[in-house]
């Protein structure tokens, strides 16, 4: 477990289902993005845009789901992830699971980091 004082970057956070992890680095700008993916616009207090409508297209025909997630995911990521630019996007689904992968470069950086969301 990291403890406060042996936190290395600016930008950190708590990790989800982890009691008292720490998410820095890489892992944080990967939980970012899989919260504002996972989140449904408008369920937000204060902060109503916040999120995606991904969820709106989980159900849809794979070939109708497949270009609105895709675009989703690029649009919340874009306007809710200030640090990254988003290279590319894939999209799978099986009877179980939808899972969006998402290739990201840090913005004035060669940094490049790869985001596996499950939905």
């Amino acid at each position: 477990m990291t403890l406060l004082n042996e936190i290395q970057y600016a930008d950190w956070q708590f990790k989800i289902n982890e009691i008292g992890g720490v998410a820095e680095g890489i892992d944080d700008i990967n939980q970012c993005i899989s919260v504002i993916l996972k989140t449904k616009k408008g369920s937000v207090p204060h902060r109503p845009t916040f999120g995606s409508y991904i969820y709106k297209y989980i159900d849809y025909p794979v070939n109708s789901a497949k270009p609105n997630i895709i675009r989703e995911t690029i649009d919340a990521i874009s306007e809710w992830e200030k640090r990254v630019t988003v290279k590319s996007v894939s999209y799978e689904a099986d009877e179980e699971n939808v899972k969006v992968n998402v290739e990201w470069q840090l913005k004035d950086s060669t940094v490049v980091g790869n985001a596996e969301v499950t939905l």
